[in-house]
C-alpha cells in the first residue's frame, strides 16, 4: 500500500533533507515497513499561476499590512497538481483526500495527537490521502480555507515565516507512530510525553565522564532494579522542570 502525502508549497527544495536522512526518509523509501509506503510529493503552488511567485498573492480587501495567498491560485494548484496528477475524482476529491492548513486557529499539536493523527491516516486502514497546503505571508483567503479545508493545526503559540517548518514537525511526530517506522516498537511508548511525563534520564559510554557515573542500577543488570531506577528518574525530572505534566501513575 503506497499512502501519498501532498504538500502545496512556494518552496518545494524545502522539504529534500526531509525525504532523504533519518528514519522518516528511511520510511518515504519503504524501507521500515512491509506493508505501507509513504510518498511525499512536494507541489509548487507558483507553477499553476500565470504569474508564477508574483501571482500567488495580493493585498487584503479592507487594507492592513501584509499579502494574501489568492483563493483561486491555490485552487488550481490543489485541482491541477493534487486531484488531476494524483488520478482521484475531480468531483469527490474531497472525500478521498484529508486536507490540513497549519495555522493558529487549529488545536495545539501534541504527542496523543500525533499517535491519534498517526492510527488514522498513517496506517494500513487508513483510506485517505493527505494534503498539507502551506501559508505564507499574511495567511490564505479565508474562502479556500471554508471550502476546501478539512482540519486545522497549531504547532504552538507562536509566528512562523510559513508552513513548511509546521508540517514538517507534525509529520515527522506522527510518522514515528506510524507502522515499523521505528525499528524499536517499544521507542515510542517509553519517550517523553507518552504518560504525561518526561522520559527517564538516559546514559551511555564512557561508565565514568567527568567525575560522574553512570548509576549504579543501570549497569547492575537486574531488570527489577532498572525498572524502578528508570521509573524514579522520570519522576524526578518531570517535578524538576515540567511541573505542569500531570503524570500517571
Amino acid at each position: 500500500m503506497i499512502r501519498k502525502i501532498w504538500i502545496l508549497t512556494m518552496f518545494e527544495d524545502y522539504f529534500k533533507s526531509f525525504v532523504e536522512f533519518g528514519v522518516i526518509g528511511s520510511a518515504m523509501r519503504g524501507e521500515r515497513s512491509q506493508d505501507i509506503l509513504f510518498e511525499l510529493i512536494p507541489v509548487s503552488i507558483p507553477k499553476f499561476c500565470d504569474k508564477g511567485f508574483k501571482g500567488v498573492d495580493d493585498s487584503p480587501f479592507g487594507g492592513g499590512t501584509g499579502m494574501v495567498m489568492r483563493p483561486d491560485v491555490l485552487k488550481n494548484a490543489l485541482v491541477e497538481g493534487v486531484v488531476k496528477a494524483g488520478g482521484y475524482h475531480q468531483e469527490n476529491f474531497m472525500d478521498e483526500l484529508h486536507i490540513i492548513a497549519p495555522g493558529p486557529r487549529g488545536k495545539t499539536w501534541d504527542q496523543p495527537q500525533a499517535k491519534e493523527f498517526a492510527k488514522t491516516y498513517l496506517s494500513c486502514n487508513s483510506t485517505k490521502d493527505l494534503v498539507f497546503i502551506c501559508g505564507r505571508y499574511e495567511g490564505i483567503d479565508e474562502r479556500f480555507l471554508q471550502r476546501y479545508v478539512h482540519q486545522h493545526i497549531s504547532i504552538g503559540n507562536f509566528i512562523l515565516t510559513g508552513g513548511e517548518l509546521a508540517v514538517m514537525t507534525i509529520l515527522d511526530s506522527s510518522l514515528r507512530f506510524a507502522p515499523e517506522v521505528l525499528g524499536n516498537k517499544q521507542s515510542a511508548l517509553n519517550e517523553s510525553f507518552f504518560n504525561n511525563s518526561l522520559e527517564h534520564a538516559l546514559y551511555t559510554r564512557p561508565r565514568v565522564f567527568e567525575g560522574l557515573e553512570v548509576p549504579d542500577a543501570l549497569k547492575s543488570g537486574h531488570h527489577k532494579k532498572i525498572a524502578d531506577f528508570q521509573k524514579q528518574s522520570a519522576k524526578e525530572l518531570t517535578e524538576s522542570f515540567r511541573k505542569d505534566l500531570k503524570q500517571d501513575e
